[in-house]
């Protein structure tokens, strides 16, 4: 497509998200709501939908949205704005800061390496090192993308000294195997670990309102059995799925080895990372017991990195990436808020339950999370629906009987592993598909598939346990 036609098609999107917002507008208020719930729902709806078909950016559609709610006097200002001093948006910004430190010093590389050199000696045991390894280290990460940043450099040149390059089909296969693996990956660990990924805090947040407390500790508790499980035999369902063609690897744990042995002993900044990390985690786990507030706990780890200049102002300064989630989080948790405080996803709950109504509570619950799962293909971002359906879904639930903390947890976990049903389906996606060893039916394939084994792991495997911690 030509710059031209592109520019054009782009505009077309704008226009219709435009027209999207004004029609909602000015249809006719439905019995039950009020004005400003409508006009609300208006205005996120057309924000959502242009996020959605690539009109705007996340932070362009955010503050066009919060500048329309405020001006049009649809949403008071103190209550648009509140998103900003959220603790869980708080939280989300300082970890990103705290993972870049994690980056920097090298020891994220170090893990890699470390956890290669044990388990590289076949095609299978590079698979689950890429789990193992990204399930290690997300807890200091919240963002798949920052987290598929350390991992991509790794898979890459494993593939690549195998001999596995996109442009050879007979060798591309286990290039494309373990690409897949670290997609897969980081979807796993996101649902293991509350930090592991923005869409979390905003979804404990939500839970909060219905009544559903959980912390660090709680959500590692609770995710550990299904989550656990599905590292453990997923590396092999996608070996079976995608046979890579090279099977042993005899090489790249004398590989990992080398690098190791010429990065050498762990660098002062290492050293103050680890510290740090091991700090902000156990402060994290033990939240709850020693009533710690997790964000303070965060801030206490970002300024140890800066009091010791593992992290500097420059560094902090050159996150711009940092500052635009902040900015498109903190609006867009505010608005979906008042969409509920206004009333719309109790209206939208309700009409949802009255097609569920007189089915058993167990029926619902799975009927829910197979069609948040599925809803995942007209949404490009994680957080996206976590802000728009969330709330929603977990309303129907309680209507119909479904156990809110069951039905939080089913959501909050399924937020993160239907994140590989599309090659779009998260930001962390692009840079593994972009590698090219994987074709676009191979991905919708895997896509698909590894999404409903996750599913089935997490409602089969997940459920009674959920039903068992959360007595």
């Amino acid at each position: 497509m030509t710059a031209a036609a592109s520019g054009r098609l782009g505009l077309v999107k704008q226009v219709l998200s435009f027209a999207l917002a004004l029609g909602i507008w000015f249809t006719p208020i439905p019995a039950g709501l009020t004005s400003e719930a409508w006009h609300l729902f208006a205005i996120f709806a057309a924000a959502i939908f242009s996020v959605i078909v690539n009109a705007f950016p996340l932070l362009t559609a955010s503050l066009l949205a919060v500048a329309t709610a405020v001006l049009t006097g649809t949403v008071d200002p103190g209550k648009a704005f509140a998103g900003f001093a959220n603790a869980s948006v708080l939280l989300v910004v300082v970890a990103f800061l705290v993972a870049n430190a994690v980056v920097k010093s090298g020891l994220g590389r170090r893990i890699s390496l470390l956890v290669v050199s044990v388990f590289g000696r076949s095609t299978l045991g590079l698979g689950y090192s890429i789990f193992l390894t990204d399930a290690m280290i997300a807890p200091a990460f919240p963002s798949n993308t920052a987290r598929g940043g350390v991992l991509y450099p790794i898979i890459l040149s494993l593939a690549q000294s195998a001999g596995s390059m996109p442009g050879d089909e007979n060798k591309r296969r286990m290039g494309g195997y373990l690409m897949f693996c670290g997609m897969a990956s980081l979807s796993v660990s996101s649902a293991l670990w509350l930090t592991a990924t923005s869409a979390n805090p905003i979804g404990v947040s939500l839970a909060a309102q219905y009544g559903v407390k959980i912390d660090f500790g709680t959500w590692f508790l609770a995710a550990s059995v299904p989550a656990l499980a599905t590292i453990l035999l997923l590396p092999l369902v996608l070996y079976r799925l995608f046979p890579p063609g090279v099977t042993d690897t005899p090489d790249a744990p004398a590989a990992a080895r080398k690098e190791l042995h010429t990065m050498g002993p762990l660098s002062r900044d290492e050293w103050i990372v680890a510290v740090a990390f091991a700090f902000m985690v156990t402060g994290w786990v033990m939240a709850g017991t020693l009533n710690l507030n997790l964000t303070a706990v965060a801030f206490a780890g970002l300024g140890a990195l800066l009091a010791t200049n593992v992290l500097t102002l420059e560094d902090i300064n050159l996150q711009g990436g940092t500052l635009v989630t902040f900015i498109w989080l903190a609006v867009l948790f505010a608005l979906s808020g008042q969409l509920n405080e206004l009333g719309f996803m109790g209206y939208v709950g309700g009409h949802l339950t009255s097609l569920l109504g007189g089915i058993d509570w167990p029926i619902a619950y799975v009927v829910l999370v197979v069609l948040y799962v599925l809803m995942h293909y007209m949404f490009v971002s994680q957080s996206a629906q976590v802000l728009a359906l969330f709330g929603v879904f977990l309303d129907v639930a309680v209507r119909t009987g479904v156990p809110v903390s069951l039905m939080a947890f089913a959501l909050l976990f399924a937020s993160s592993y239907f994140s590989t049903i599309t090659p779009q389906g998260g930001s962390q996606n692009v840079i593994f598909v972009g590698a090219g060893y994987l074709k676009q039916g191979e991905l919708y394939r895997l896509g698909l598939l590894t999404t409903v084994f996750c599913l089935l792991v997490f409602l089969l495997l997940g459920t009674p346990w959920l039903l068992f911690v959360a007595r």
